[in-house]
């Protein structure tokens, strides 16, 4: 998987990470900078980009997409693809989601599969999850979060928008894309949130709110 990211990062060993999740996020210079300068930014599912003369808050630039298959794309998921990686996530594979490619994914794009042996399971592991025998598994953004953290060890993580962290109890949550949902019954958002949080503790690893 490192070397994978590697090819589409802006230098052959990455020194800073950048994952942005889709929590709405009030406009911050400072955030958009932190997250466009870091040699490598992954974005997830339905993400937002800012916009040339808008209010900067999350940054533009974009190196890999994690998505899963229920993507509500928004206009910037497909916008310089040809530039990027696509990580498709498919935990449910363990127990019942098919392998069909969704109907509207463009004819000439590829994405690569994440492992669920070699992702997936080990982040259940580390969650406390036994995703092995129950329909329980990561959000999209952890998992993201993950295969940044684990491919890149010796980086400088930046995480963004991350709701949970913040707010482990909640039952549905706000996208930044403007739509909303309820939070999987297959998540464990508070043990997510003490994941990432834990990591903000060793120095290697920024929240940016």
């Amino acid at each position: 998987m490192r070397n994978l990211l590697e090819a589409y990062a802006d230098r052959p060993d990455p020194r800073s990470v950048a994952v942005v999740g889709n929590q709405p996020l009030p406009a911050d210079e400072q955030r958009a900078k932190a997250i466009d300068s870091c040699d490598i930014v992954f974005r997830v599912n339905g993400f937002v980009c800012d916009e040339p003369g808008g209010q900067p808050a999350v940054g533009s630039r974009t190196h890999v997409v994690v998505f899963n298959r229920a993507l509500r794309a928004t206009k910037w998921v497909f916008r310089d693809y040809r530039s990027r990686l696509y990580l498709l996530v498919e935990p449910g594979r363990l127990h019942w989601e098919p392998d069909n490619i969704p109907q509207w994914w463009p004819e000439d794009l590829g994405f690569v599969p994440v492992s669920n042996r070699d992702v997936t399971l080990p982040l259940s592991d580390a969650l406390g999850l036994d995703s092995r025998t129950e329909e329980r598994w990561a959000t999209t953004g952890t998992m993201a979060a993950w295969m940044a953290r684990t491919a890149f060890p010796e980086a400088d993580l930046v995480l963004s928008g991350f709701s949970f962290v913040d707010d482990p109890h909640q039952t549905s949550w706000q996208h930044a894309a403007g739509d909303s949902c309820i939070v999987g019954p297959e998540h464990q958002i508070m043990a997510e949130g003490r994941l990432l949080g834990s990591w903000t503790k060793t120095g290697r690893t920024k929240l940016l709110r």
